[in-house]
């Protein structure tokens, strides 16, 4: 399998990227970052976009690929709710759209969030907007979309974009919460495995990603 990874230069982009390069079954990966990585592997190799909306230079270094990991993204601490949709709904619409020209055929994963909003009609903004975005995206014409919504992900020690909170976290929460703690391993395991197989849902909970990973609960009429 041969992927494209955003967001490789934060938090849960640089965990899903590293935990990739380790997965046998992947054999070439893409990140496509604003800035430099620092990071060197055999199978890596490194697209340098300065605006995610405009990909048309970019289009056959972006062409040949089985899936996208879309992991790009902002918090909504701080934010307005017009800057907060340009970059978590508009942005990744764009992006999305421009791989569709490239790579019909692929499946595209976009990192969403636990109480996204489907319904577009909540009270919380990011919930509602990060809703709009995964059902915006379902509409393309790709072989297949998922949305997967991950709860607190167990840090890698070779990570190094790791907020503190989440170092201290990771003494507790996985230990008090099992059920809701993955880690990328079980993140990586799911999304390849579904690229492979077809599940029975476009939005990914925890507990699908865990039933993913320890191959149950696949739709055995798409084998």
């Amino acid at each position: 399998m041969e992927v494209i990874i955003t967001g490789a230069t934060g938090m849960i982009g640089e965990g899903v990227l590293l935990t990739a390069l380790n997965h046998p079954d992947i054999t070439k990966v893409l990140m496509v970052n604003r800035r430099t990585s620092p990071l060197r592997h055999p199978k890596l190799s490194e697209l340098i976009v300065k605006d995610f909306t405009d990909l048309d230079a970019h289009s056959s270094q972006l062409t040949g690929y089985d899936g996208c990991f879309y992991c790009a993204g902002i918090s909504s601490f701080g934010m307005n709710e017009d800057k907060y949709n340009h970059i978590t709904f508009y942005t990744t619409m764009m992006f999305a759209k421009a791989l569709t020209y490239v790579n019909p055929d692929m499946v595209f994963f976009y990192l969403s969030g636990v109480y996204a909003d489907s319904s577009e009609s909540g009270k919380i903004m990011w919930a509602r907007i990060k809703g709009k975005t995964e059902n915006a995206l379902n509409t393309l014409d790709f072989r297949a979309v998922y949305s997967f919504r991950p709860g607190f992900i167990i840090p890698l020690k070779a990570q190094h974009n790791v907020r503190l909170i989440y170092k201290v976290l990771n003494f507790i929460y996985p230990l008090v919460f099992p059920n809701k703690t993955l880690t990328y391993d079980e993140i990586v395991i799911a999304l390849t495995r579904t690229m492979s197989f077809r599940y029975k849902k476009n939005i990914l909970e925890i507990k699908d990603l865990k039933l993913i990973a320890k191959h149950y609960e696949l739709d055995e009429n798409s084998r």
